[in-house]
């Protein structure tokens, strides 16, 4: 059973009132959408300073990259420090990696110091399931009892049980819960029982062929050491990080992504010392101190900076804020009868320019190709950088899914649109 230390985090002290804290940049600073979104290129690591980090390095620096069964974390490591799909898996099985239910109780991949307090945002939401057990007459001692047996099951096994496995072991102790259950997503108490286990660091899932971009799993024990800061301190902590890793974002970008309340996003931006900034759109950022220093001094990149990232990257997810990446001649731009801007979520994945979408892809494993539409033509960096992330997923990947159930027949359609677009 492997453990790890849980990390030697120190809630911040208290700071006056969010109110109270503001900081005007320069006058000549004006922080327009150009501005800010070659500045969260930047905070993404995505124009070459992240390059010979490790993966655990970039989650910590980048943010911790969604996870739904597709490939958005070998891309978000891929893109910004050249990480192979080899090397990204050995580090899942190192355990230098791993993939958990956190903030909102979403999955992500996140570095082995991130693990402890992660799992410590994610504990209320493996509780809830709980409430639908109750109201149909299961007890919390009859739970408490089958995770018990999980744990021994485990302990005897010779490695990873699969949910079928432990289902066959356990018999009668798993408890079908009949339509009723099928209908409230509970059909038996199993998956309850081990999502507050794996949400207490008692076990953990292991995919079953060692890849991220799927979603079969088994289960083996764990043992993680509960961290020693409190509820408050952990969300001070991922603000911290949220902050850092966009660059700045509204309050209410910032209670999206931690689902935490006003109150508690108010108070978490005392603990930490942010500090508000206004943008030129009339929004106002959050930011940490250093972060409106940086930005007061920061100079855009000249030249040409080409990615191809996932629709769920955390340049895109954190903020869900697709809209600003646009530049405005192409916020009317129209896939399948749909206005890109107007969706909280990108169809496609994007292509971008030092933070600005230029275009969109999809990959067709029929042809071994990127399907993509360019909004203004291919220049020799975009026509390159297709190239090599082409061939990435041809020979490391096989394909790219979006999430588990993504499929070549599911984006079809998606992809004859790209491919319309792109040659009309």
């Amino acid at each position: 059973m492997t453990t790890h230390a849980a990390p030697a985090v120190s809630p911040r002290p208290h700071l006056a009132a969010p109110e109270a804290q503001a900081r005007d940049l320069p006058a000549q600073v004006n922080l327009t959408p150009e501005l800010l979104r070659a500045w969260a290129w930047h905070k993404q690591g995505l124009d070459g300073s992240m390059q010979g980090s490790d993966a655990a390095d970039v989650f910590t620096r980048a943010g911790w990259a969604r996870s739904v069964g597709g490939a958005n974390p070998y891309l978000t490591v891929f893109a910004r420090a050249g990480i192979s799909r080899a090397q990204a898996d050995a580090d899942v099985l190192a355990l230098k990696i791993h993939e958990l239910p956190t903030a909102r109780g979403c999955t992500y991949v996140l570095g082995a110091d991130d693990f402890a307090w992660g799992l410590q945002l994610g504990r209320d939401a493996a509780v809830a399931p709980f409430r639908v057990l109750a109201r149909m007459g299961v007890e919390r001692g009859e739970i408490t009892l089958l995770e018990e047996q999980i744990l021994h099951a485990l302990a005897e096994a010779s490695g990873p049980l699969d949910p079928k496995q432990l289902r066959e072991l356990l018999g009668d102790s798993v408890r079908n819960l009949g339509e009723e259950g099928k209908k409230k997503g509970a059909a038996t108490t199993l998956p309850t029982a081990l999502g507050l286990l794996q949400a207490d660091g008692r076990i953990r899932r292991v995919p079953v062929n060692g890849r991220l971009d799927q979603q079969r799993y088994a289960y083996t024990l764990w043992g993680l050491p509960r961290t020693a800061i409190d509820d408050d301190a952990a969300r001070a902590l991922l603000l911290e990080r949220y902050l850092g890793w966009t660059g700045g974002a509204t309050l209410k970008q910032s209670q999206w992504f931690t689902g935490f309340t006003l109150t508690h996003t108010k108070a978490a931006c005392a603990a930490i010392g942010a500090v508000e900034v206004p943008a030129a759109n009339g929004e106002v950022l959050w930011m940490m101190p250093d972060d409106a220093g940086r930005l007061a001094a920061f100079d855009p990149p000249a030249e040409e900076q080409i990615q191809l990232l996932a629709g769920t990257d955390s340049l895109v997810l954190l903020r869900r804020n697709s809209a600003d990446l646009f530049a405005e001649p192409d916020l009317d731009r129209k896939v399948q009868n749909s206005t890109l801007a107007l969706q909280a979520d990108l169809p496609d994945h994007p292509i971008l320019d030092r933070g600005r979408i230029i275009g969109l892809w999809q990959y067709d494993p029929a042809e071994s190709r990127i399907a993509h539409w360019l909004f203004a033509g291919a220049t020799p960096a975009v026509t390159r950088r297709i190239a090599e992330v082409e061939a990435w997923i041809r020979d490391e990947l096989g394909d790219f899914r979006s999430f588990s159930l993504d499929s070549p027949a599911s984006r079809r359609d998606r992809i004859d649109a790209l491919n319309a677009a792109g040659t009309a």
